[in-house]
């Protein structure tokens, strides 16, 4: 059995009477149809900073010990999994619900979890370099001339230069090498914090994840987290660091997903 919940910051009523549970997150109102994560064990306070976690949190602390599906998944607004065999260039929002991914497949036995197809980060124009990425270039000037960038360099170039390197100090040993070497080698992730995982594997990763998050928050804070770039800072480190994570301590398998605007 596998129960897939979709995180959203405003109503959607056209996925209100599909398969996927929804979760209200951020200032809206929302209706009985979604999950009120404004109450019990919360961080509803972070919302504008930690985006869609803010909902991972709440699920972790108040419904993950008396879980008893087989497969839990996170998806979130406009983003979403789908079959297998779904035409990515023909789905839209009025054959989205017909196409959404509402069971396990026979061959994830022996998995333990399923991750995003990953999206490729390298390729910037040149103007993009010059423009965001200078400080990028002087450290390496090889990116003018066609070298891949990487995921640290797409990170300093859109969240703030550094600031994934202080984050990682911020990591326990056993991942902090690895991860700093992860972001250095890959010019490419599994996006958007979404993974379909067993219960096992979902209390480690938010214990793993939510600590490493608190730490961030005694070097970022909050008060100079501002605009596209910064203000969702955790969540941006939290999505490259589940790459890196459930590749290493998981059985895992990519699978695809889709775009849709409402």
């Amino acid at each position: 059995m596998i129960k897939i919940f979709c995180v959203t910051n405003k109503p959607l009523p056209i996925l209100e009477k599909s398969p996927l549970n929804l979760a209200g997150v951020g200032e809206h109102d929302f209706s009985l149809n979604y999950i009120n994560t404004k109450v019990k064990n919360n961080i509803h306070h972070k919302e504008k900073f930690y985006s869609e976690l803010t909902f991972h949190y709440w699920y972790w602390k108040n419904l993950l010990m008396s879980e008893n599906s087989d497969w839990i998944g996170f998806c979130q607004k406009r983003r979403f999994w789908v079959k297998e065999d779904t035409d990515l260039s023909k789905i839209n929002k009025n054959n989205l619900i017909e196409n959404l991914l509402i069971k396990e497949d026979n061959s994830w036995s022996k998995l333990d979890s399923i991750i995003c197809n990953p999206i490729n980060i390298s390729g910037a124009k040149r103007i993009k370099l010059f423009k965001r990425g200078w400080r990028n270039l002087i450290r390496n000037p090889k990116l003018i001339f066609g070298k891949k960038e990487n995921i640290i360099t797409h990170f300093d170039m859109h969240h703030g230069y550094g600031n994934l390197s202080k984050a990682i100090k911020k990591l326990d040993n056993k991942d902090r090498d690895e991860f700093e070497k992860f972001v250095v080698n890959k010019s490419s992730y599994n996006p958007h914090i979404m993974f379909i995982a067993r219960k096992t594997v979902l209390e480690k990763w938010f214990t793993t994840v939510f600590s490493w998050l608190e730490r961030c928050e005694e070097e970022f804070g909050f008060v100079t987290l501002k605009g596209y770039d910064t203000e969702r800072l955790y969540a941006y480190l939290a999505e490259r660091y589940l790459s890196f994570w459930f590749t290493k301590y998981t059985s895992y398998r990519e699978h695809p997903w889709a775009f849709i605007d409402f």
